[in-house]
């Protein structure tokens, strides 16, 4: 199996939506509910100067990869917070590592000197993910999302690029 990361295409915006739309349909690895449209995504993440990256695996998009500003105002303009996702079963075969580093490499082009990642407390396995690349973690937020009738717990973790 080839796996190659390079930056998204119109192309990649059905699988992207089916992986991310999943993890929202059944998971607390993000708090948000409502299924994702990314008709103009694409679109809007190259206006902003956001890269979008896919893992592409024999002609297939198995995975993705980008980053936005952390908060708003110029203050925080130098701090990245990233989604990475994978679609089921491309799991634990390197793709998210091969996203992050390239993920990395873009934000450092574009002057980001730290990448955020806010995870759910459930997701343990996000957790040590992010650990094994050399995320600290920095904080976590009782209550902070609620999602199947549940409060859930925000970790915050910190890479200085």
């Amino acid at each position: 199996m080839h796996a190659a990361v390079r930056m998204a295409q119109n192309a990649d915006i059905p699988a992207i939506e089916t992986i991310w739309n999943r993890v929202i349909a059944l998971t607390t690895a993000t708090f948000t509910s409502e299924a994702k449209d990314l008709r103009h995504w694409l679109t809007a993440k190259a206006t902003a100067g956001e890269p979008v990256l896919v893992l592409d695996t024999d002609t297939n998009c198995t995975g993705f990869a980008t980053y936005g500003t952390f908060r708003g105002g110029t203050g925080y303009a130098h701090v990245a917070e990233h989604t990475v996702m994978l679609a089921e079963g491309a799991q634990r075969g390197g793709g998210g590592r091969a996203l992050m580093h390239a993920l990395y490499d873009q934000a450092i082009r574009h002057g980001k000197t730290a990448m955020i990642g806010g995870i759910s407390g459930e997701n343990t396995a996000a957790i040590r993910f992010h650990a094994a690349l050399g995320f600290t973690e920095v904080g976590r937020i009782p209550g902070a999302g609620r999602k199947f009738g549940r409060d859930l717990e925000l970790v915050l973790m910190h890479r200085k690029l």
